[in-house]
């Protein structure tokens, strides 16, 4: 087992080098496309865009997005996955030849386990939900599939793996992970996305229902973490190895770390639960103003740029439960501010207006 796991390694290895030496020029664009695809950027761009236009498509990418990161920690825990930039330092392998040489790059030292890629597993179900709600919108109500339709089908479905290899590639390149572990996470990703095409329960979740699933969630993700701590597990081992293996000390950030993850998100999704069932939310986007495209384009500008603003906030990282509670509620924030807080006083302004008019 060992042995066929260094072999796969290596190849990895070898493609990191490979990418490295010939497309040294694309380092910016291949860093780039690591940005973009972190889910931050479905959280604070995508979500609010989506759901003050189609609102079940944004509620549906919170809980896709929410979920299979999830599922991405407890794979990672229980897979154990390894590195490029550290294995390739500790193994054995090369022990009668020279390791090849790999550069690392500022988003190269992430400190949890590799396998399977959490970005390349957020931006295939990230993508799969946008690609399936453009084509049901396209095809509209009565499912007609014209020619536009075919059109339509192959430039988005062509787009959506233009993507997923591009971010493939930018995380071999930049040495976070190993190809088999990125097509784990594209595969992973999609399948969680289908799986919550045919989930209809989450357009109508009570607060109570967004609680329990929190709270799940939480108590699972840490029942796993101290039982198999308890077993002599150290589910930390990563941190560790990025601090030593990592070359400039400063690349290595606590929100890369499972935990940070863990609680970013279910604040988002214990955020939207509250946003949904608030008075605001129902007074506003549910009111008469709601289905105005005025409104919504005013919702939609203000909500990116007030969370581009609110995203520039870091929490202090020296106290790492200090980092945690405040990660959790910032998180919370961006859905309570999209969803109810923006969209009343837009729909308050609006009011206004429209009584100076009269």
């Amino acid at each position: 087992m060992e042995a066929g796991m260094n072999v796969l390694h290596d190849a990895g290895i070898q493609a990191t080098h490979w990418l490295q030496e010939h497309f040294q020029g694309s380092q910016d664009w291949f860093l780039f496309i690591s940005f973009a695809a972190d889910l931050r950027n479905t959280f604070f761009v995508l979500f609010p865009i989506w759901f003050h236009f189609c609102e079940p498509v944004g509620i549906r990418l919170i809980w896709v997005a929410v979920i299979g990161d999830w599922l991405n920690l407890v794979f990672k825990w229980i897979l154990f996955g390894e590195r490029p930039y550290w294995w390739v330092h500790e193994t054995n392998y090369y022990s009668n030849a020279s390791a090849p040489a790999i550069q690392q790059f500022p988003l190269t030292c992430e400190t949890g386990p590799g396998s399977p890629s959490g970005h390349a597993m957020g931006a295939a179900g990230v993508y799969y939900v946008m690609v399936t709600a453009l084509l049901s919108i396209a095809s509209g109500k009565r499912q007609s599939k014209t020619l536009k339709y075919w059109v339509l089908w192959m430039v988005l479905w062509t787009g959506f793996w233009a993507v997923q290899v591009c971010v493939c590639l930018s995380r071999v390149f930049i040495a976070a992970h190993f190809p088999h572990q990125v097509i784990a996470g594209v595969f992973s990703g999609m399948a969680v996305a289908e799986t919550f095409q045919h989930v209809r329960s989450i357009y109508h979740a009570s607060l109570r229902r967004y609680l329990g699933v929190t709270t799940f969630l939480f108590s699972f993700a840490l029942g796993l973490y101290l039982l198999l701590r308890a077993l002599g597990v150290d589910l930390l081992w990563t941190l560790e190895k990025a601090q030593r293996w990592c070359t400039h000390p400063e690349w290595v950030h606590i929100d890369t770390t499972p935990f940070a993850s863990l609680l970013r998100n279910l604040g988002i999704l214990f955020g939207l639960g509250l946003a949904l069932n608030s008075h605001m939310y129902l007074e506003s986007c549910r009111g008469k103003q709601g289905r105005q495209l005025p409104f919504r384009l005013g919702c939609a500008a203000a909500s990116l740029l007030v969370l581009h603003l609110f995203d520039a906030f870091r929490p202090p990282s020296h106290l790492q439960l200090l980092f945690y509670i405040l990660s959790f509620c910032k998180s919370a924030a961006v859905p309570l501010a999209t969803v109810g807080l923006i969209p009343y006083c837009v729909s308050q302004l609006l009011a206004t207006q429209d009584k100076k008019g009269v």
